[in-house]
């Protein structure tokens, strides 16, 4: 794989990079993944290279009115042009040509934003004549987009057949991250399962059932009896921990007991690695937010190497402002736990040949 942070040539300033970012933000208000990139965009603009900015943001359904203004990516470049300090030029079209003449008679460290992508068809199906159009604007290609990496898009995958690419630097720490708590993990080391998205966290379980000393689960699977013989199924004589006692409203299960935090408290307190996807409880609802503000507490207090991912679990360390006292918070929800089930990365895979 070719790296950003290796690139040897100091003067871009004739060159074009399509910059691949991740700015699918629910709230105007999260900075984290904004955050996230500038890095990499400070390394480009010390270079004097002309940037365009791709990215996507929500699902946009067809033929639905006020869509395009919702999930416009306008508002966000004005969010970076503050961050940066800089005039952030807005692309709101899909005319390429003009676009091209645009960039290129722009001045060394200019900065383009092209509109929502997920607004063509072709960009959620790997489009390669997308792909062609896409990298016809620019120099070379980086992927800094690691939590839309798990998706071939045509801005994420089929661009790479066309330029040469890179990864990012944000794209770089995540792998290296990620890579280490999969490879060489110090034990005791503990795998934390929550959020209500729980058969997305099978192959986690299945890939560190012979590595983890103890996985722990939310909530979310007392409402769950399907999930909860998987979890025997799969687990066996392993070392597992299901929540004794929890918060209830009628015949469902919002958070865990305290119980279980006392229980989880002890577990988390000698281990040296510790993965935690999704919160143990409605950590959105303060009325449910005391498990989940709980066991973030414990793992910071533990001094544990700690990976979290997931965006209601990473808000959560955010809120609390713990953001510092972790190991590694990832931006990716579904792409960190495709890669921590073993699974490959279309995006990674298109840069890494």
């Amino acid at each position: 794989m070719k790296y950003l942070s290796r690139f040897s040539k100091k003067d871009l300033s004739k060159e074009i990079c399509i910059l691949r970012v991740d700015l699918n933000l629910k709230s105007l208000s999260d900075f984290f993944r904004i955050n996230a990139i500038l890095p990499t965009i400070k390394f480009l603009l010390k270079r004097k290279a002309k940037i365009l900015i791709l990215s996507h943001r929500g699902r946009p359904k067809a033929n639905l009115k006020g869509e395009r203004q919702k999930l416009s990516l306008r508002p966000i470049g004005k969010i970076l042009a503050r961050k940066l300090n800089r005039k952030v030029f807005f692309l709101p079209n899909f005319d390429f040509v003009k676009i091209k003449e645009q960039i290129v008679g722009s001045a060394p460290a200019s900065i383009f934003l092209l509109e929502n992508l997920r607004f063509l068809k072709e960009e959620e199906a790997n489009s390669s004549v997308l792909a062609q159009k896409l990298a016809d604007l620019g120099d070379f290609y980086v992927n800094d987009a690691f939590a839309v990496s798990h998706r071939a898009n045509a801005s994420v995958a089929a661009i790479t057949e066309f330029l040469p690419s890179y990864s990012g630097l944000l794209l770089e720490n995540e792998l290296r991250n990620l890579s280490f708590v999969m490879r060489q993990p110090k034990k005791p080391f503990v795998v934390i399962i929550g959020g209500i998205k729980l058969d997305d966290k099978i192959g986690v379980i299945k890939n560190f059932k012979n590595k983890a000393g103890y996985f722990l689960f939310g909530s979310s699977v007392l409402n769950n009896e399907n999930y909860i013989k998987k979890i025997k199924y799969l687990l066996k004589n392993k070392n597992y921990l299901l929540p004794i006692d929890g918060v209830q409203d009628k015949d469902y299960f919002y958070d865990i007991g305290r119980q279980t935090v006392e229980q989880y408290k002890k577990i988390i307190k000698n281990a040296k690695t510790i993965i935690w996807n999704g919160p143990v409880g409605m950590a959105e609802n303060k009325k449910y937010s005391f498990g989940s503000a709980a066991i973030a507490k414990a793992l910071v207090n533990s001094g544990a190497f700690t990976v979290i991912g997931g965006g209601e679990t990473t808000n959560l360390i955010i809120k609390l402002k713990l953001q510092k006292k972790i190991g590694f918070l990832s931006t990716g929800g579904g792409a960190m736990l495709d890669f921590l089930a073993g699974k490959t990365l279309p995006g990674v895979a298109a840069i890494d040949k």
